[in-house]
């Protein structure tokens, strides 16, 4: 997860502070201390850490805490809005035009994973805002460029426009919007040239296509990974350009995450989307109070019930809520469980969501094997309808059969069978722990 040493470094502090009947000045002079040493730590603008404890010591100290009934609480909860604010406050939305088609340029130095984002925004707003994009490639100087937007195109069946590598990227900008209208596209993103290192000539090709094309949103994509480095490209770009707005990527990486921390102190401008893997879909709207809550080992339970309500199926969830309560789920209720989890994306992303789990002893470590669930999806559809609805049955023979037709070992079969019975235990305890007691959402989510 990003921000991980520096939630660590937080939490650790919080602590001593969390439980206290009452906080004195010096109780807060040592926090605010050690959570100064935490953000430079994670690579923090000095400004900003300065600031942001000016303003974090002078509320901690004013009579929000003082006549709180759980000032240490309070204190945390100073903390929290500051961070919060310091992020932005609140999800900074796309700039959508009034008279389509809306123009998105990209921009950034080569590395940051420009062209990557461009499609990945672009899968972003045709699903969440029903939009239909077309992507400009005017990355004319970085080989294999072109080919890359293009092999992204396929990937989401979305068209590409291109001139080739000899064309002038002005040119292909303006002729890739008149493209646009022509052929009824609502958005368009142009992915524009990087480089190593910010230099004049890029910043003026870019200045021209900007001034071209008159962009809606000019969207800066910089690596988390590159800390300090990644607020000085944010504040070149945006001396520039006049950015409209940052997102992040790599921001699935352990690194100290201070970019983010520091890039909308530093440019004024919004951190709107936050790209938080590989794949086409791993693209997030940036959330600054979700985050801080992240931060501070508070969860992030509004991105967990957002993903499951995007990919769970109401009907089959009320079906299971039901079978749990009455304890007549299956092997087959199983391994639907586990396909619609697997469809919100890695396990332990959705494990990091939950609030406390970081505190859990050995978590941080854990990498979910997508192998063995795909084990355990190979035994269970080598067992007959029978077998499914009974595992009580499935005896010597049947396993070593059932082995067999999964490509797996009879342990493998013999450790889900003994998972599945205590699963059913425990949800028979949970049913004895809740009877009588209103049940509410217990199982709106499909985790078991």
């Amino acid at each position: 997860m990003a921000f991980e040493s520096l939630a660590d470094r937080l939490q650790e502090t919080f602590k001593k502070i969390r439980g206290k009947g009452k906080v004195s000045e010096a109780d807060v002079k040592e926090m605010t201390r050690e959570v100064r040493l935490a953000l430079l730590e994670a690579d923090v603008n000095f400004k900003v850490v300065k600031d942001f404890i000016n303003k974090v010591k002078e509320r901690a100290v004013g009579q929000e805490v003082l006549k709180s009934l759980t000032p240490g609480q309070q204190v945390i909860k100073v903390v929290q809005d500051e961070l919060t604010e310091l992020m932005g406050s609140e999800v900074s939305k796309l700039k959508i035009a009034q008279k389509p088609p809306t123009v998105i340029m990209l921009v950034g130095l080569q590395g940051a994973g420009k062209t990557t984002t461009t499609g990945k925004l672009a899968n972003y707003v045709r699903k969440q805002l029903n939009k239909n994009p077309l992507l400009v490639a005017a990355d004319v100087y970085r080989p294999a460029a072109i080919k890359q937007l293009e092999t992204l195109g396929k990937q989401l069946n979305m068209p590409v426009f291109s001139l080739g590598d000899q064309a002038n990227p002005v040119d292909i900008a303006k002729q890739g919007l008149e493209k646009a209208k022509a052929d009824h596209h609502d958005i368009v993103f142009i992915d524009t040239a990087g480089r190593l290192h910010i230099d004049e000539a890029m910043m003026e090709e870019l200045r021209q296509i900007k001034a071209a094309v008159n962009p809606d949103e000019v969207i800066l994509v910089v690596d988390a990974m590159t800390g300090q480095d990644a607020v000085n490209v944010a504040e070149s770009f945006n001396e520039s350009l006049d950015i409209t707005g940052v997102i992040l990527t790599k921001l699935d990486a352990d690194t100290r995450g201070g970019a983010a921390l520091s890039v909308k102190a530093v440019t004024g401008k919004p951190i709107k989307f936050a790209a938080t893997g590989e794949k086409l879909d791993a693209l997030e709207p940036f959330y600054p109070d979700r985050m801080a809550s992240r931060i501070l080992g508070m969860g992030d339970v509004l991105s967990l019930i957002e993903k499951a309500q995007a990919s769970v199926d109401e009907e089959k969830a009320k079906e299971m809520e039901k079978k749990l309560r009455d304890l007549s789920f299956t092997l087959d209720d199983f391994l639907d469980q586990l396909a619609q989890i697997r469809k919100m994306g890695p396990l332990e992303d959705l494990l990091a969501m939950m609030p406390g789990m970081n505190k859990v002893k050995g978590l941080k470590n854990v990498k979910i094997d997508e192998k063995q669930l795909s084990h355990i999806e190979a035994i269970i559809r080598s067992m007959t309808p029978q077998e499914k609805a009974d595992p009580d049955i499935i005896n010597a023979s049947r396993k070593k059969r059932i082995a067999n037709g999964s490509g797996t070992s009879i342990q493998d079969v013999n450790r889900l069978l003994k998972q599945f019975k205590d699963m059913k235990k425990m949800m028979k305890q949970m049913m004895g722990m809740t009877k009588g007691k209103k049940k509410k959402g217990l199982f709106n989510l499909p985790f078991m």
